[in-house]
């Protein structure tokens, strides 16, 4: 467990081997050396990382827990939009009928909702599912919360609810406003668990809702599937709006850094991390390839959900691996996306039902008690990157700079761990998984401006912002007590591991520090007045 005097003996040591030589003695580490010189940019830096983030259902953001860990991710890292499943739900009290069968409309639950997120400064990314079940013609669910997977019995009557939905928002919001949100249609209907029907009849759904929108909205941005299963499904559906034209103004796809599988409906599906660096990030530039190919390649192309894996029982989520994994798909896939959403900003999540332990292997960069995971830090490390990108000579890096002449660098090493034969992610990313020493990581920066600037360093790794590992510590505790709670967050604060002054000559900055396997670092140079 740690102590108050074992945190301060955890940050000092911290602190030692940031600074710390070898002993004479040893044998040279392996340095591993970033160059970049600031003269050499590449342009303005993406806003792609931090564009888009998901939560799992609109009902758990009426909660005021979940509205304040919120808080937390817009103060600190600051996303555009944010996407969620069922907005349509029952217990959102969307829709209902008179004993006529006549439609009856209710916003004020989304009134809350969408209020809520535009006062944090965060657009809705509206993911138009699930089916109410006044409207259904079917009894076919997912989850525990059961989301509605059927048809619309009456075509024209979802139409209704889709146009009057846009017809309240213009009057809520304004056209203006609600031309900036994305309206994606359903989820995944490649997966039968969300969608038991014939591609199709998506098509149909497709047509019938981007048309209803459209009518509404002229500027109102419109895409779909949502589909997880490459590439069949998307392709297919590329090749039938291009013979069959209706509103399409981006593709919308998912994918998960697993060996195998797309939908783990009950929390008991057996995953296994898939170690290829290309896995998720692949996936999304090979569909922007097929994009190109043809007449869509003006598309936007949003991959609305990613993660190292697509069950929110997988405990990578929580380990400090997950911090380098973010940060080898961000860098890799940017270029090729116009948004990837991760998957999800909260713990706060219940599609296997209310979560029984404070660490679960959750989607979230918050645990439920709002204790933030490397995966939370990696966003915030992405989210101090400066507004020019600078040329650096290795692909696990990130150099960028700002207006101000402060100078930020990101360098990570993605080591992934494989499970041994006959274990999933479930049974060995559960246990405290020790790190390997990977020799020393040089960073080099040249034509710097000449001065002092304050030196900041950041530190993502075992037991360094690793709240998981100090929980399998403590025991793993089914219930947490409130001092338990602050040991943890105590050893996430995120604060630098290292500040200081330091004087640059000749233009010429260097710094060596010790590295591990799946350690995330960061530098920021800021220039002293």
């Amino acid at each position: 467990m740690y102590t108050c005097r074992g945190l301060l003996a955890l940050a000092f040591s911290t602190i030692a081997m940031v600074l710390s030589t070898a002993p004479v003695s040893a044998a040279p580490a392996a340095v591993r050396t970033v160059k970049a010189d600031v003269s050499h940019t590449l342009g303005p830096h993406s806003d792609v990382p931090l564009k888009v983030v998901g939560a799992g259902r609109a009902a758990e953001g009426l909660r005021a827990d979940w509205q304040g860990q919120l808080d937390t991710v817009q103060d600190e890292i600051g996303f555009k939009y944010l996407r969620m499943h069922g907005i349509l739900n029952d217990e959102m009290a969307v829709y209902d009928e008179d004993k006529q069968g006549n439609p009856i409309y209710n916003f004020q639950y989304v009134d809350a909702l969408y209020d809520a997120l535009l006062e944090k400064k965060i657009r809705p990314f509206v993911e138009l599912t699930f089916m109410p079940s006044k409207l259904a013609d079917g009894t076919t669910t997912v989850f525990w919360w059961k989301g509605n997977t059927s048809l619309p019995k009456d075509y024209a009557k979802w139409a209704g609810l889709m146009r009057a939905l846009m017809v309240h928002w213009k009057e809520r919001y304004g056209e203006a406003e609600i031309s900036k949100w994305y309206y994606e249609v359903w989820n995944e209907p490649d997966i039968r668990g969300f969608w038991p029907h014939p591609l199709e009849d998506y098509f149909k759904l497709y047509k019938t809702t981007s048309e209803a929108i459209r009518a509404e909205c002229a500027k109102c941005r419109i895409g779909g599937p949502a589909t997880a299963v490459p590439y069949a499904s998307e392709q297919a559906f590329e090749k039938w709006i291009i013979e069959n034209p209706a509103p399409i103004d981006f593709i919308a796809l998912h994918a998960y850094g697993v060996e195998q599988g797309f939908l783990d409906e009950d929390g008991t599906a057996g995953t296994i991390i898939d170690p290829d660096p290309e896995r998720v990030a692949g996936r999304m530039r090979h569909s922007r390839e097929l994009m190109d190919a043809g007449p869509l390649r003006d598309k936007e192309l949003h991959f609305t959900e990613w993660s190292s894996s697509y069950t929110p029982t997988d405990y990578m989520h929580d380990q400090y691996h997950q911090a380098s994994f973010i940060m080898n798909v961000v860098k890799r896939a940017t270029p090729d996306v116009d948004s990837l959403s991760y998957w999800t900003f909260t713990d706060i999540f219940e599609e296997n039902g209310p979560r029984f332990t404070p660490f679960h292997g959750g989607f979230g960069m918050l645990n439920l008690q709002g204790i933030k995971k490397p995966s939370f830090h990696a966003f915030r490390f992405l989210k101090r990157l400066g507004d020019t990108d600078v040329e650096s000579n290795d692909a696990a890096s990130w150099v960028t700079k700002s207006k101000d002449g402060s100078v930020q660098a990101l360098v990570w090493d993605y080591s992934p761990v494989v499970p041994p034969k006959g274990q999933t992610d479930q049974v060995f990313y559960k246990k405290e998984q020790p790190t390997t020493d990977k020799g020393n990581l040089a960073l080099e920066i040249t034509d710097m401006t000449n001065g002092t600037y304050r030196l900041d360093i950041y530190q993502i790794g075992y037991k360094q912002n690793d709240p998981y590992t100090a929980y399998v510590e403590m025991g793993s505790p089914n219930q947490l007590t409130r001092t338990q709670v602050t040991e943890l967050n105590a050893v996430s604060t995120g604060a630098p591991v290292f500040t200081g002054n330091v004087t640059i000559a000749n233009g010429q900055f260097r710094r060596e520090v010790p590295l591990r396997a799946n350690d995330v670092y960061e530098f920021v140079l800021t220039p002293v007045e």
